[in-house]
């Protein structure tokens, strides 16, 4: 499924953040362009500002004397430097080598300059941020920044260990990936001075959609296409990673099964492959997946119910279905 079309509005937004990206990325130090422009032209779905910037044009921003300065697309484009920061970090800890249908940047580079420019782009994060002035919106994205890498952490102790319940899978996704779409939803609204009510579910959509997007991620690493996903199938089971597949055939496989997916997350290895790819299908494992995907988008759809109606909010739900449907 392709990402979905976007409104003039948005369109227009996300070529004024490219502009601001190439102007903001610029340091006086060579590596840092290098490793930054080797970055953006990897390109990527920008799904976090785009559901920034849907958030706020739904509730009204650019309608307003006060909103000239055009702050969503400044914190649009901190988020990006945000999740793109994490991708660069996440890369030197999986020791991933593709990404986006490219060579990752510390395969490219080295992991030190990778980890460094991954430094710069959060520190750059910080420096945009100030420039809106408001506490609000600083303590939103320190505190989403600070729980990605708390994330990070619980995914790196929950790596090469089968016992792995979906409790502990899923409170990973959520305060490594979830986290960051929720801030994203919620400071569109707060640049709207949306109603506490509206905010909070700005916020429970972007948690709800940041969530089943993970969960299909996981899903597509048994069963997509290199050449479509941008990444090598079976990482996650090479990095030891126990996901909600494997968390599923740890519950309802067969004896047998359940040995191979629990020896294979331990050693981090993919020696049997075909067999674990077979109780994953046998089992019901990815079908299991996307509907706890779908349910989370449901939820999300509902707390949309309180936005106006428009073009934007149907671009928000668009984006939503996109989230569950996508195949890469």
């Amino acid at each position: 499924m392709r990402t979905p079309s976007l409104p003039p509005s948005i369109v227009a937004d996300l070529a004024d953040m490219d502009r601001l990206i190439g102007q903001r990325l610029r340091s006086e130090v060579v590596l840092v362009n290098t490793v930054a422009d080797y970055i953006v032209g990897a390109g990527g779905k920008r799904l976090r500002p785009v559901m920034l910037l849907l958030s706020a044009r739904a509730l009204g921003y650019g309608g307003r004397p006060e909103h000239a300065a055009a702050h969503h697309v400044l914190l649009a484009t901190v988020v990006e430097f945000i999740h793109t920061a994490t991708l660069l970090h996440d890369d030197v800890v999986d020791e991933s080598e593709l990404r986006r249908g490219r060579e990752t940047a510390n395969a490219a580079f080295g992991n030190a300059a990778s980890v460094l420019v991954g430094d710069f782009l959060y520190s750059r994060a910080f420096q945009m941020m100030v420039e809106v002035d408001r506490m609000r919106v600083m303590r939103i994205l320190a505190d989403a920044t600070n729980t990605i890498a708390e994330g990070e952490v619980l995914q790196l102790m929950n790596c090469n260990d089968p016992d792995v319940d979906e409790t502990r899978y899923l409170q990973v996704i959520r305060y490594k990936t979830a986290r960051l779409f929720e801030a994203a939803a919620r400071l569109g609204a707060v640049l709207c001075d949306a109603a506490p009510e509206v905010e909070e579910a700005a916020a429970e959509f972007g948690r709800r959609i940041g969530t089943a997007f993970q969960l299909i991620d996981d899903v597509l690493d048994y069963s997509g296409v290199t050449a479509d996903t941008g990444k090598n199938v079976g990482d996650d089971l090479r990095e030891g990673k126990p996901t909600l597949p494997l968390i599923h055939v740890m519950k309802h496989g067969a004896p047998e099964e359940r040995e191979q997916v629990r020896e294979a997350i331990r050693q981090g290895h993919t020696e049997h492959f075909d067999a674990i790819m077979a109780a994953i299908g046998s089992t019901g494992a990815l079908d299991y997946a996307r509907r706890r995907a779908r349910e989370e988008v449901d939820a999300g759809r509902a707390a949309l119910e309180c936005f106006p109606d428009g073009e934007h909010r149907r671009a928000l739900i668009a984006l939503a279905e996109h989230a569950v449907e996508r195949d890469r």
